[in-house]
């Protein structure tokens, strides 16, 4: 049984591995030329470690990443760290946790306060998030913790994710924020891109290949119940286009990507699940030869007027020692594909991010920079409105022995890694050989 993984990620790699593991021979064809997906790492300067390309850290109810990691040998590997979350607002860095609710967060009123803890208490403790599934997040938070929380703590973050969309975004998505979620946060020590290339390693020992630098331009079924996979790039001798027959298929590609690539899709399949908007990730990371805003980990800016909607300084959580004393800050975005920040030059948007770190930090000047680099990713986040449950497309496609999985259909959560390597497993149980 020769079977096609479409993507190098976690969701590919896990189910890939597992049903090698069963006797299958597993061929995994990724376009990039490092294994991990979103997750993927990169070898910062001479030490060896790896940084992920778009910030990544675990949560303590991440069971089935934290049963893989135990699985591939690296619990030894998983560190909790208890770190600090901010938000930005009225130029002050407010710690954002419970205790700093209560007695020392001043932009809301007393009443705010005790309301918004008082939500998040329910949304916690409330495991049914269907109870939510008619409401927008807007009007839900606006009716239950009030306007004032509203307006001041999360429509600047709604605004700053979603752009324009911001008041379609369902409730149940909102709900998995905080339901699902720990302040202690895991890290893979020396960089989750281990997990990766372990997973690798374990595909190969059970007699799978890998295929990087190789991308996926036409799926088609043909004779058989078999299914004909063309690519082009790859690595040696294989920089040639090649197609593939495999007995079996798994994608793991965005839903409209495999949508365009599928042929002999019916059409009200493709009217049903082509659908929806989804943004892509956008990512500055500076290295700088001291800390930007020590103690924070995690910082919200509510405020207006930044190019970037979260600074996340990595080394405020791993220390910079692991990274030759360079300390590392994130600049995430979520924005429309076709933005201006994905086709300009990366000078040119690095240039316009650089200012706005005095206002985090006066002192700063760009004489602290040691390096930068950035990242860019399509179809990262989804937009979940109320009608997104009508569309998440079946495992099972209408094509012959074709099975697709992805972020889409982990809802209400929209992406990460755990929530594709518990779809993985899922997916893995449910495709007999």
């Amino acid at each position: 049984m020769h079977i096609g993984v479409l993507g190098g990620g976690a969701l590919g790699l896990t189910v890939a591995m597992r049903l090698a593991r069963r006797g299958a021979t597993v061929t995994v064809i990724e376009k990039e030329h490092v294994l991990g997906g979103l997750a993927a790492g990169f070898a910062v300067g001479d030490s060896g470690t790896y940084l992920e390309k778009f910030y990544h850290h675990l949560f303590r109810s991440d069971r089935d990443i934290q049963a893989l990691i135990a699985e591939l040998g690296l619990s030894h590997k998983l560190k909790w760290h208890n770190t600090i979350t901010a938000t930005l607002l009225d130029g002050k860095m407010w710690e954002f946790s419970p205790r700093s609710l209560l007695l020392d967060y001043r932009p809301l009123s007393f009443v705010s306060k005790m309301r918004m803890v008082a939500v998040m208490a329910y949304l916690k403790f409330e495991s049914n998030y269907r109870r939510f599934s008619t409401y927008t997040a807007a009007d839900w938070l606006q009716r239950w913790m009030g306007k004032e929380a509203w307006e001041k703590q999360f429509k600047p973050l709604f605004i700053g994710k979603f752009s324009h969309y911001y008041p379609q975004i369902a409730m149940p998505w909102f709900w998995s924020r905080v339901h699902e979620r720990s302040f202690d946060l895991g890290y893979l020590d020396g960089g989750f891109q281990q997990m990766y290339n372990r997973l690798g390693e374990e595909i190969q020992r059970a007699g799978g290949q890998i295929r990087l630098g190789t991308t996926v331009t036409r799926i088609a079924p043909v004779e058989g119940g078999k299914t004909c996979v063309q690519t082009t790039g790859g690595q040696g001798e294989e920089q040639a286009p090649q197609s593939y027959v495999f007995d079996i298929v798994v994608s793991t590609l965005p839903t409209k990507l495999f949508m365009r690539l599928a042929e002999g899709l019916p059409d009200e399949y493709r009217q049903k699940y082509d659908w929806g908007v989804a943004l892509g990730a956008h990512v500055v990371i500076v290295a700088l030869d001291r800390p930007l805003m020590p103690p924070v980990y995690w910082l919200n800016i509510n405020d207006p007027g930044y190019p970037f909607l979260v600074a996340v300084e990595h080394t405020n959580m791993v220390p910079p020692s692991e990274y030759g004393g360079r300390h590392l800050v994130y600049l995430g975005n979520y924005l429309p594909m076709d933005h201006l920040y994905f086709s300009q030059p990366d000078e040119q948007t690095v240039a316009e991010f650089l200012p706005h770190l005095r206002r985090l930090n006066p002192q700063f000047n760009e004489g602290w920079v040691r390096e930068w680099w950035v990242f860019k990713a399509p179809f990262a986040q989804p937009v979940v409105t109320r009608d997104y449950p009508r569309h998440i497309p079946p495992l099972k496609t209408p094509l012959p022995n074709v099975y697709m999985g992805n972020m889409f259909q982990v809802y209400p959560q929209d992406r990460g890694q755990n929530y594709s390597i518990r779809l993985a497993n899922r997916l893995a149980d449910m495709i007999e050989l």
